[in-house]
């Protein structure tokens, strides 16, 4: 059975990657990483020490699939041979990360990068110890209050391909509308009042999956303004069978779209047995495409092109320059850090023209994904006396509400790369929660 198991997640990943590759948003070099050299002799001549990765899952598991994917091309495209990078596979959020870390500095790693939050301490343990050596924990968020220069944090804009994925769901549902498939009198259940019940699969309560959450709902409800969304959790990022009793929790309870922060194709295949079931409902996915599993139920993922972080960061290195690494790290559709995986066939008509509006839109600035008239919390509207208390470099700050707009992952700013939006807005409830 895992072996089964394993071979249809292989196929989804291999589909969803060379999906997200074909999405209308070009995956271009940062700002930060403009310093790129394309000259792979002069990059990997003068390498001191080797990469070393020690990753959550494997390729068998969409979110660390992605930064596989996004390592290996930034080292292609930079001349980093195959040999200069240490791969540590399924490493758990416990000291098994600490002892990896330990063990590829000792195989020769100066530069060493986690991709799962849970590691975060683990890695700044083990940059406390080895001054000499960059750690990387990827969507970490305590590098800047650490006071260790060479202990680092990135994450990609996601909420920005959060919103756009949101806006082609809200295009599948108001199709749903037009055409009389969602009405009271034919889905009484997918309805709260005159408020249309869609879902979400949720991993963990923690800022990052409802600053996620959030961004998809303000999409669907920028093209259906009546919807009302449920979150459920799982309490794990990546568990097939929880992901998949979650989805079926939320389309018995009437959901017509349903989302995902979990990191495997559980929920997608659970609602594309649904919708062969005879169920009005679908699938929007994260990471990679999940055509693979529901070819008719999935409609997009929100995801994400890591290559755009690692050009930069692996430069750096390349350049004996890893400790200059910014700290704190955050991009998005401006540089193609994120993006939305190919439309699939159960799309709207008019769905693509309306996504590349919409990106359009966050590139120049004229759409803020959290602009603060177009939700409200508690029944009122976030003004700029409001924001998230934190800690952060060393003293409570107020993340930034300015002129009506929460400015989510604002390194540009001064503030941390990973997601502190962590209101919970009007219009979503939750539960499952631990």
């Amino acid at each position: 059975m895992k072996k089964i198991l394993t071979t249809v997640l292989s196929l989804a990943v291999a589909a969803g990657l060379a999906g997200c590759s074909g999405s209308s948003t070009s995956a271009a070099t940062s700002t930060a990483g403009s310093e790129t050299n394309e000259s792979s002799e002069t990059a990997t001549a003068s390498v001191d020490g080797k990469i070393g990765v020690i990753l959550v899952g494997d390729e068998n598991e969409g979110y660390t699939a992605a930064h596989m994917e996004g390592i290996s091309n930034a080292a292609k495209a930079l001349g980093i041979a195959d040999d200069q990078i240490i791969w540590k596979y399924n490493i758990g959020e416990t000291q098994d990360c600490k002892d990896a870390a330990i063990d590829l500095v000792d195989s020769g790693a100066t530069l060493v990068i986690s991709n799962s939050y849970g590691h975060q301490s683990f890695m700044q343990e083990a940059a406390s110890e080895y001054p000499d050596v960059t750690f990387i924990s990827m969507t970490g968020d305590t590098a800047a209050d650490s006071g260790l220069a060479n202990f680092k944090n990135a994450f990609n804009q996601t909420y920005q391909s959060r919103y756009v994925s949101g806006v082609v769901a809200g295009m599948k549902l108001k199709e749903l509308v037009d055409n009389g498939t969602v009405t009271k009198e034919a889905l009484p259940d997918a309805f709260v009042g005159d408020d249309i019940k869609i879902g979400y699969v949720g991993a963990f309560p923690y800022a990052e999956v409802v600053s996620g959450y959030s961004a998809f709902y303000l999409g669907v409800k920028s093209i259906v303004p009546n919807v009302h969304m449920i979150v459920e959790y799982t309490n794990s990022w990546a568990d097939q069978t929880k992901e998949s009793e979650t989805a079926n929790s939320l389309i018995s309870k009437g959901c017509v779209i349903i989302s995902q922060h979990a990191d495997t194709t559980g929920a997608p295949s659970a609602i594309q047995a649904a919708l062969e079931g005879g169920k009005t409902v679908y699938s929007v996915g994260y990471n990679v495409s999940m055509l693979a599993v529901a070819k008719d139920a999935a409609l997009t993922s929100a995801s994400n092109d890591w290559s755009v972080y690692y050009k930069y960061a692996f430069q750096k290195f390349l350049d004996g320059q890893a400790m200059d690494i910014m700290t704190d790290w955050s991009e998005g559709y401006d540089t193609g850090a994120v993006c939305v995986t190919d439309l699939g066939d159960s799309c709207a008509e008019g769905t693509a023209e309306k996504v590349a509006e919409v990106e359009a839109a966050i590139k120049d600035g004229s759409l803020n994904v959290f602009d603060c008239s177009t939700f409200t919390v508690g029944g009122a509207a976030l003004t700029d006396a409001d924001g998230v208390d934190t800690t952060f470099d060393g003293e409570a700050n107020l993340f930034p509400i300015k002129d009506g707009v929460f400015y989510e992952s604002d390194v540009k700013n001064g503030f941390r790369s990973a997601p502190y939006f962590s209101f919970r807005i009007d219009g979503i409830e939750e539960s499952g929660a631990e």
